[in-house]
């Protein structure tokens, strides 16, 4: 309850501004702590990454706003159960947000760049095509350097990449975009090297959104 201050005289314009302050004030501070928990509701709390929610309506806003200037990328790490197994939980995390921090590196501010759940990934970024070839390089380039642990150890890391563009794939939907680059990641799985989408992949039967056969397709959930 706001305790009422009487101030003696009339109330002057000062006193008047001051008054109604304190009170927005205490409602300013409490609007930017609810607005924290919110934005930290849509991050991914390992990687700083965006949560599947929120990274698909960043997603679908840029492929609306840039069309066939957009490429949406997967990325899936290599081996990791290995890493995990071998060598700790605490060594598997340090590699995902490692990896987070690569597609962030890479992708840039104005992407949208989301964890979707354990080792994978999604990017989405205005990307042409007379650059895409040379940029998917350097993203797996970027993906298979080692990563440095506190202790100095380093750990051999690699990820899978596969892409899609809508004017490759005469699309702009972004499920059918994320099961072509998935399926085009499968293609080159464990080679090092990303593999763009061609247009047939279009047309690979998917499940829940992704291509159909994949891991983890039959309790994936519903679709981006």
């Amino acid at each position: 309850m706001n305790a009422v201050v009487r101030l003696p005289g009339r109330i002057g314009p000062h006193a008047l501004l001051i008054t109604v302050a304190v009170p927005l004030t205490g409602w300013a501070v409490h609007a930017v702590a609810l607005h924290k928990r919110l934005a930290a509701t849509k991050r991914d709390p390992l990687t700083g990454l965006l949560r599947r929610d929120a990274y698909t309506t960043r997603a679908r806003q840029l492929l609306a706003r840039h069309g066939d200037k957009v490429t949406v990328v997967m990325v899936d790490a290599d081996h990791f159960k290995q890493i995990n197994d071998g060598m700790g939980h605490a060594v598997g995390d340090t590699v995902l947000a490692a990896f987070g921090a690569r597609l962030t590196a890479w992708a840039g501010p104005r992407a949208a760049i989301g964890r979707l759940g354990g080792d994978e990934f999604a990017v989405v970024l205005e990307l042409t095509s007379d650059r895409r070839t040379h940029r998917l390089e350097q993203l797996a380039r970027m993906l298979r350097t080692p990563v440095v642990l506190d202790d100095g150890r380093t750990v051999d890391v690699a990820a899978s990449v596969g892409a899609a563009s809508p004017d490759v794939l005469g699309t702009r939907d972004l499920t059918a975009l994320q099961r072509a680059a998935d399926a085009a990641l499968y293609d080159g799985k464990h080679s090092g090297r990303a593999v763009l989408a061609s247009a047939e992949k279009a047309t690979v039967p998917s499940i829940n959104g992704r291509r159909a056969g994949r891991p983890g397709t039959a309790v994936w959930g519903r679709a981006a």
